[in-house]
């Protein structure tokens, strides 16, 4: 297994592909998530390898000095730690496993670093698949949105090897800071989901509350602002409230990828046999609010469908 060295960012020159004497890097999978985590890699001095669906998605990368190629397998052939960042299970299984997928261009020794939310099960069966060709997975999905993907402040939530864990970690270190080795195969996207079920129910309390104190004649922003300084501070409160409160829902975490999120949760605990009413309460709120078309917007959204609820029709 490859040990990758830390560049020195204040010797490089991040736009020039040829400077760097560092290992390869390859990231597919480049929307909203994954083109700002690319891009940090690319400027702290890493050559890096790119693919993306959309031909025009690779361009902002090709820009920053990064090479762009046809496939997953392309990418795997000439790199030997390979990042993923794509929507669902099925995306991952069709990167990893597909035609031209990943495991078709992979040498023994590779590591895949996937750092989608998708379901635990599956990843520990591709991670069997490729260690009987030689390859590790490391499972390390992420919380921040794209605000913090585009400031390398992820918190990052890594299963996997200790070993594959170790030589990914100056890479980590690029894109977030909270990182933490949760456990075996799976233990990353569990933990994960363990995240969601907080977030999730966290936006609905605020949600709740904020609507409680408009219909009660109170100025949100100052019950907000109140609530802060004391024990039920939060940064949901402090920035996704802002967002109810200015009913600002520009995406930074779209609800329809929160909502398969929530599904991922409740799969989880059908097969371990959990009751877990709070996050389907939540659940039925993102799937309001995807049904109202609203799909793209950010989940901190759901205060809409909250409102819509209570019958009310307020003035902002």
């Amino acid at each position: 297994m490859t040990h990758l060295t830390t560049p020195d960012v204040t010797k490089s020159d991040s736009t020039d592909p040829g400077v760097s004497p560092l290992a390869p890097l390859g990231f597919v999978g480049l929307g909203i998530m994954g083109r700002p985590m690319a891009l940090n890699l690319r400027r702290a001095g890493w050559p890096l390898f790119v693919h993306a669906r959309r031909a025009e998605a690779m361009d902002p990368l090709v820009a920053a000095g990064a090479i762009a190629c046809t496939s997953p397998a392309e990418v795997a052939r000439q790199v030997e730690m390979l990042f993923t960042m794509v929507a669902d299970t099925a995306d991952v299984e069709h990167v990893i496993l597909g035609h031209e997928g990943i495991l078709a261009g992979a040498r023994p020794g590779l590591v895949v670093v996937d750092m989608s939310t998708i379901s635990a099960a599956a990843t520990r069966v591709l991670a069997r698949r490729l260690a009987g060709h030689g390859v590790e997975l490391l499972d390390a999905p992420v919380s921040g949105g794209e605000t913090g993907a585009i400031q390398g402040t992820l918190s990052i939530m890594v299963g996997g090897a200790a070993a594959a864990f170790a030589c990914a970690l100056p890479l980590f270190q690029v894109l977030g800071k909270n990182i933490v080795h949760v456990g075996d195969h799976g233990a990353g996207q569990v933990c994960k989901a363990c995240n969601q079920v907080v977030i999730s129910q966290t936006l609905a309390g605020v949600g709740e509350a904020l609507l409680l104190a408009r219909a009660a004649g109170v100025d949100p922003a100052k019950v907000r602002a109140a609530l802060l300084g004391g024990s039920a501070q939060s940064k949901v409160l402090e920035m996704h409230g802002q967002r109810m409160i200015d009913h600002n829902f520009a995406p930074g975490f779209k609800a329809r990828l929160h909502q398969k999120d929530l599904r991922l949760v409740l799969e989880a605990a059908l097969e371990l046999g959990l009751a877990l009413p709070g996050t389907a309460l939540a659940a039925q709120y993102l799937n309001a609010l995807v049904g109202r078309g609203h799909g793209e917007l950010d989940s901190s959204a759901i205060y809409e469908v909250q409102e819509a609820a209570s019958g009310r029709n307020l003035t902002y």
